[in-house]
């Protein structure tokens, strides 16, 4: 029986430690899609206690305490922090199997030396511990992101942000980690929700441009374009969670934006004709750069309208669809070959029955530059155990496992950077098992660097941040 968690934790054969290592866990850290607020790595922010790091924002952990029937006031509520950590530890040990069960005690060891098992019993002493720590040197946002090696971190960032942050942090010659803006438009494709008007004016104000027709939304878009490019932006990312495509021309997508603008209800089908343009649009932009583009598909959200209403979005009610993607994925790529401006591009689907659709699709619209098309990491429900691996398996099945730009965090807690340790653990274990099974050649030279690649090498020849 091996211990909990120790040196070989999800390393089951010696070419699985031998991988991980001497060639995985050293390597640098290249974070290309997190939400992590780039004011609090400017400001370094400090954290007044473990409920503070671990549980503000976290709807991860929000949503197993409400499975164990905990409290909205101790979650979410107005419970004071101990109280709230207290029914964290109360929750723990029922999580086994659950990724979190794993983070949390990777997160207590890596970032705190404690090796302590949490649980009702140890959580007082965990606190007390912890919260030392917390109050002294070396545990601010910066400190936490140095120690981890992390060396690229691009944020999400709507079209209409400033930035501000962005500049002071390149600005600072005291901390020589990249933090660069990705380019999320959302609220600029959502031309149906609530909102959609003000977010127009508010990119007319950003861009000093007027936008009184489609064209001069265009253009004022491809200047927020260029403006983030000029900011180290170099991928955007696009929610969608339901792939639409139907063939437009610009004047009929630019007859609904004008209807959208005058307050006159859009039917779903201009909807999809109007998102269906400007995704081409876009794309072709971000070919014109350089850029790679992330599509994040098949996201069911915001399903509790109760809890919605009192908390918000991201608090932990949206879950997986189940909607098709493959007709209209192809043909919003296709568009985009057509015109010869497909640009890199990264796909992740919510729902892992996509692994071979997405594995498959990748492969239609390879060329040109090693690994264009991506079958991007196991992403939210499928960041997990099973997940990674299946992910992994499927892409090693129909595409090239060795141009894979692995891990991402896409986490707003400073404290998930042990995620890239949980994959890489996993990516070796996998790579070893092949290996033993004489499916693989016990070269370590050849399996070094493909997992050296992997974990860093191939993200910083694919997403060029430097140029």
């Amino acid at each position: 029986m091996k211990k909990f968690m120790d040196d070989s934790f999800l390393l089951s054969t010696k070419t699985a430690e031998v991988l991980y290592n001497e060639y995985a866990k050293d390597m640098p850290i290249i974070d290309y899609h997190c939400h992590l607020s780039p004011q609090e790595i400017y400001e370094n922010k400090t954290f007044k206690n473990i409920t503070e790091a671990w549980l503000y924002g976290d709807h991860y952990k929000w949503r197993v305490m409400r499975a164990n029937g905990i409290d909205e006031k101790y979650i979410t509520g107005d419970a004071d922090d101990y109280e709230k950590f207290l029914s964290w530890a109360k929750t723990v040990p029922l999580t086994i199997g659950n990724p979190l069960y794993n983070w949390t005690h990777l997160e207590l060891q890596r970032f705190f030396g404690i090796r302590d098992i949490l649980n009702e019993k140890s959580a007082p002493e965990i606190w007390e511990k912890v919260n030392a720590q917390l109050a002294g040197a070396g545990f601010g946002a910066r400190d936490i992101i140095q120690k981890f090696n992390v060396e690229v971190i691009c944020t999400t960032d709507d079209p209409v942000d400033s930035l501000e942050y962005h500049q002071k942090i390149k600005a600072d010659e005291t901390f020589d980690v990249q933090v660069l803006p990705s380019f999320r438009p959302d609220k600029g494709l959502n031309i149906r929700n609530e909102g959609f008007r003000e977010w127009v004016e508010k990119l007319a104000s950003v861009s000093k441009m007027a936008i009184a027709d489609f064209d001069g939304f265009l253009q004022a878009m491809e200047s927020r374009i260029d403006y983030f490019h000029e900011n180290g932006c170099r991928v955007s990312d696009h929610a969608l969670d339901e792939v639409v495509f139907e063939q437009t021309t610009k004047e009929e997508a630019g007859r609904i934006f004008t209807k959208a603008l005058a307050g006159e209800a859009l039917s779903v089908e201009e909807e999809k004709q109007y998102k269906s343009f400007v995704l081409v649009f876009l794309g072709e932009e971000y070919a014109k750069r350089g850029w790679a583009m992330q599509y994040h598909m098949k996201a069911l959200r915001n399903t509790n309208k109760r809890m919605f209403d009192k908390l918000g979005p991201d608090t932990g009610f949206d879950s997986i669809n189940d909607g098709r993607i493959a007709v209209p994925l192809s043909q919003l790529l296709n568009a985009l070959a057509e015109k010869d401006s497909l640009p890199k591009t990264i796909l992740y689907s919510l729902n892992p029955t996509d692994n071979y659709v997405i594995a498959a699709m990748a492969g239609n619209f390879q060329g040109g530059i090693p690994g264009k098309i991506q079958f991007g990491t196991a992403w939210w429900f499928n960041d997990q155990k099973d997940g990674m691996l299946d992910q992994m398996k499927a892409l090693a099945n129909l595409g090239l496992f060795g141009r894979f730009i692995g891990m991402l965090t896409d986490s707003r807690s400073f404290l998930s950077y042990t995620r890239h340790e949980y994959f890489r653990r996993l990516m070796c274990d996998l790579i070893g098992s092949w290996v033993e099974n004489g499916e693989v050649p016990d070269d370590m030279d050849m399996l070094g660097e493909i997992v050296q690649g992997i974990c860093y090498y191939n993200a910083k020849n694919y997403f060029q941040f430097d140029k």
